[in-house]
């Protein structure tokens, strides 16, 4: 059994504080309280650490980031960062974005989702403690440095805009940020690159700007 982190329940009530609708009843955690504490409640109930990093709750084993939390405007989301090692017969998991390649997600609309596919996501937690402890890795593909990387198409729905910004940069701007982004090994190290660019992406510069 894992012990809560209080910086979670934090979490729960002001949401991550990272636009000004933190803190507020209009922040977007509190659409998805109900589903995000029975998501919760099943990972506390294995030995992976609960923490939070970038605002959000993370689940660690070994030191090593493995799920995370996510809430969005429409939906909220348990996301797998090796997500594609993972048997999923029927189909339930997702890419979070176009040009994902490893983390997949398990996106909820209502709380009726979590009672219907409770089991289901047993089963994937279960299997993403296995698939850590067994040192499985996801094959790296060759980038060519144009690709969007999970992580920011993870930022694209936490960051309402974000992704209209991103798009609308010049080409040579665009390509400088994703080289800056993919080349980071570490999932960690690519989401806090992203997180530092943020605002200038919304003023529309680029790297050398």
């Amino acid at each position: 059994m894992s012990q809560p982190n209080p910086q979670v329940d934090q979490f729960l009530i002001e949401g991550c504080m990272r636009c000004s609708k933190g803190g507020t009843p209009a922040c977007k955690v509190h659409q998805w309280t109900s589903i995000l504490e029975n998501l919760r409640q099943i990972l506390l109930e294995t030995e992976l650490v609960e923490e939070r990093k970038w605002g959000v709750p993370t689940y660690t084993l070994n030191g090593k980031n493995v799920l995370m939390l996510g809430v969005f405007n429409e939906s909220c989301v348990l996301s797998f960062l090796k997500g594609i090692l993972l048997e999923d017969k029927q189909g339930l998991l997702e890419f979070p974005g176009p040009n994902s390649q490893q983390a997949k997600v398990f996106r909820f609309t209502d709380l009726e989702q979590f009672h219907r596919w409770e089991k289901e996501i047993r089963d994937f937690v279960s299997q993403t403690i296995q698939i850590e402890k067994q040192g499985k890795k996801v094959e790296a593909t060759r980038k060519s440095g144009t690709e969007i990387p999970d992580e920011l198409a993870q930022k694209f729905e936490e960051h309402e805009g974000l992704e209209k910004a991103f798009f609308a940069l010049t080409p040579g701007r665009q390509r400088g940020y994703l080289i800056h982004f993919t080349g980071a090994k570490q999932a960690e190290t690519r989401l806090s690159r992203i997180e530092k660019c943020v605002e200038k992406i919304f003023q529309g510069k680029g790297m050398m700007d």
